[in-house]
């Protein structure tokens, strides 16, 4: 037995549904970055966590992986053209660090990739999952997702230039 009283947060919000979200255009922002080494150690990607901003998915994180250093040229890239649509969509035209790049709106298009998609690594998706395909600057209005890849709503996106882990403290 072990006394946790004091180890938790009460007043905490319960854990997110981390389902896959349906296909569609979504406003978001960039929330977190960071550089990770690749599973063979033999380059790095850089990690990005993007937040949905408006509509029924408000709050939702999809993640993007960008393969800016890798042994495969393709790789590379995809990344750099990635980034190149990254760069357009925040307006951070030359970025010197990944953090430059947060809480700047954008509309990300995010896909569905049902379970048992093999990837073009040959990878086997093993459950439900999502993959952005493009992002684009963000026009005021949030588009979302009816899971046929056609918006079904217009909002105007809500942006809270609040980092993470002060949004909790300020309720």
């Amino acid at each position: 037995m072990a006394n946790i009283a004091t180890l938790f947060n009460p007043d905490a919000e319960a854990q997110a549904d981390f389902s896959a979200i349906p296909t569609g255009e979504y406003p978001a922002v960039i929330v977190d970055s960071d550089l990770k080494p690749t599973k063979a150690n033999n380059g790095q990607y850089l990690e990005l966590v993007h937040e949905i901003t408006a509509g029924e998915f408000k709050g939702r994180k999809v993640w993007a992986n960008l393969n800016l250093d890798n042994p495969s040229v393709k790789a590379v890239e995809i990344a750099n053209r990635q980034m190149a649509s990254i760069r357009e969509a925040t307006g951070v035209l030359n970025p010197t660090d990944s953090q430059q790049l947060h809480y700047k709106p954008m509309t990300i298009r995010v896909e569905f990739i049902p379970a048992g998609t093999t990837q073009g690594n040959g990878y086997v998706t093993t459950r439900d999952g999502n993959e952005i395909k493009a992002w684009k600057k963000g026009d005021g209005a949030a588009a979302s997702g009816t899971g046929n890849g056609a918006p079904t709503q217009q909002n105007k996106a809500a942006v809270d230039e609040t980092p993470p882990w002060k949004r909790n403290q300020a309720a």
